[in-house]
This record gives C-alpha cells, structure tokens and sequence, in this order.
C-alpha cells in the first residue's frame, strides 16, 4: 500500500510542476510571442513606408482590407532611406 501511496504522491506532484510550467507559459511567454507573431504578419503587410537606418514607419493594411490610421515601426532589412 505504501508503494501505492508514493507512486500517487509523484504523479500530483508531475501534474502539478506541468500546470505550473504551462501557467507561466501561458501568462508570461505566450503573450510576447503573440505580440511578435502579429507585428511581422503586420510588416509583412505593408502599403506605404518611410525608412531611415534600421527602422521603417509603415502603414498596414488590416485583415478587413483598410489602411491603418497609426504607423508601425518595421526593420529595415537592407538599411536604405526608401519610400514606398
């Protein structure tokens, strides 16, 4: 019975370090990636850009087909001064 007990006691306590480790990805990592994914599906998107160094302001088109109102900040992968 105790060999029962102690096989119990460690499969709670794997439960419990999953669900910990899932919470934490859930609440602290997932966001971020989230944020991430969006901005370069945004950058991917782009109608118009003004860029200078590493960045471009660029406006993006949304997924219902308009023009955003607010610039977003995209690299700039060949570092030129463009606008297009």
């Amino acid at each position: 019975m105790k060999e029962a007990t102690g096989e119990l006691n460690m499969t709670v306590i794997t439960v419990v370090a999953i669900a910990a480790v899932a919470a934490f990805f859930y609440a602290f990592v997932w966001p971020s990636i989230k944020t991430t994914i969006q901005r370069n599906n945004q950058c991917a998107n782009t109608s118009s850009c003004t860029c200078s160094g590493k960045t471009c302001s660029c406006y993006y088109i949304d997924d219902n087909g308009q023009i955003s109102t607010q610039p977003i900040t995209c690299p700039n992968p060949d570092n030129s001064a463009t606008t297009t």
